[in-house]
């Protein structure tokens, strides 16, 4: 089975790439929606034992939590070090669910692929991009966001040239999804040697 690791810096288009490699009939097993999961379930009594007060009703409050870490080093390290491992596991386990059921390939959803270290766990990369200006203005158009805010997350991100520069694989977003598409499409068959692009499961 080929894993593919799928990443992009914020506003490229990530989540909308992932539900089209999920259309092409390809796995995806997605870091943030692990996330959400953990938060209510198993991470709830690690993170309200590490950061006290940050869950209701044993889910981890998410608006409390970001209020006790952001900003805080020390503490995001504790956080990560409490989650990364589980989004792992978990990941491990969705791989090791599909190699046994005989799937071609199967696609690891990870923002921050390069800034983790995924990239190590993963047979190709696939990175979404756009153009700066299109990003731009997917992100500034978000809720809550401002050019601040926007700053400060691309600063912990790899640059985008950086990621395209150690892909395997580009998927442009800022051509329109008909082409998005095509381009998964394409991934798929040539890594399954299916013309068609549809019989990735």
């Amino acid at each position: 089975m080929i894993v593919l690791g799928l990443t992009g810096s914020i506003g490229m288009g990530k989540s909308t790439t992932a539900k089209m490699f999920a259309e092409a009939g390809v796995p995806v097993h997605d870091s943030d929606e692990t996330v959400h999961r953990l938060y209510a379930g198993k991470a709830a009594p690690l993170v309200e034992r590490a950061f006290p007060g940050t869950t209701k009703a044993g889910v981890v409050d998410r608006a409390r939590l970001a209020e006790t870490v952001l900003g805080d080093s020390a503490s995001m390290k504790k956080l990560e070090a409490i989650i990364h491992p589980l989004v792992r596991a978990d990941a491990d386990a969705f791989l090791a669910r599909h190699r046994a059921a005989g799937v071609p390939i199967a696609v690891l959803d990870i923002p921050l692929l390069f800034e983790t270290g995924g990239h190590n766990r993963v047979d190709k990369v696939v990175v979404v991009t756009a153009p700066a200006e299109i990003q731009r203005a997917r992100v500034l158009a978000r809720p809550g966001m401002s050019e601040d805010k926007f700053a400060s997350i691309l600063a912990k991100q790899v640059p985008d040239a950086e990621k395209r520069r150690q892909a395997d694989f580009i998927v442009d977003t800022g051509q329109g999804f008909d082409a998005a598409r095509a381009a998964v499409a394409a991934i798929v068959s040539e890594l399954t040697g299916d013309k068609s692009g549809k019989n990735a499961s």
